[in-house]
């Protein structure tokens, strides 16, 4: 599997899947997820509440990856995940790495070959940069599977700095 890090805007990546840092509601919000829904359309937000009415009416846990089509991104598929939040308590670097894993295996389910990921929990919820991007870059480096590519698509500099020196070190 090839693992880049590059600075962009997630809604634009032509790839299979996009990862969205969703919150357990599905319902959007700010950062990723908010560009995610703005960007994909009102549809995106109706499979996520239909999601909630079916098989998900407490929400999507914490590590935990689900499914939906894109609508009108370029990516045929999102992956939601919820990462930990830091400032509730959820500091186990496991569950930062499950949302990384949990979406792999979804991705590989729906048959996509090319991911791209956000720095999940790096903003509001709390984590370090440097953490996000250790405990993602190791994460996907453990993970088997069909997935070809491995983009995380970054919001500023000191973040794909991160990212950059976690894909550099053995």
């Amino acid at each position: 599997m090839r693992i880049e890090a590059v600075r962009g805007d997630i809604t634009e990546q032509d790839v299979d899947a996009i990862v969205n840092a969703a919150n357990s509601s599905l319902m959007g919000g700010g950062g990723v997820d908010g560009a995610i829904h703005r960007a994909a359309g009102p549809q995106l937000l109706e499979e996520c509440m239909e999601l909630r009415r079916t098989d998900l009416p407490d929400g999507l846990p914490v590590g935990q990856a689900v499914p939906t089509a894109g609508y009108a991104l370029r990516a045929p598929w999102v992956i939601h995940t919820v990462g930990p939040n830091r400032h509730r308590g959820e500091t186990d670097p496991a569950l930062l790495a499950a949302c990384f894993t949990s979406s792999l295996d979804v991705a590989d389910a729906v048959g996509a070959r090319t991911v791209a990921f956000p720095a999940v929990s790096a903003g509001v919820y709390g984590w370090d940069p440097a953490e996000v991007a250790r405990v993602a870059v190791d994460a996907v480096r453990g993970w088997t599977g069909d997935v070809e590519l491995v983009r995380f698509v970054l919001f500023d500099d000191a973040v794909l700095a991160a990212f950059t020196r976690a894909l550099d070190a053995p």
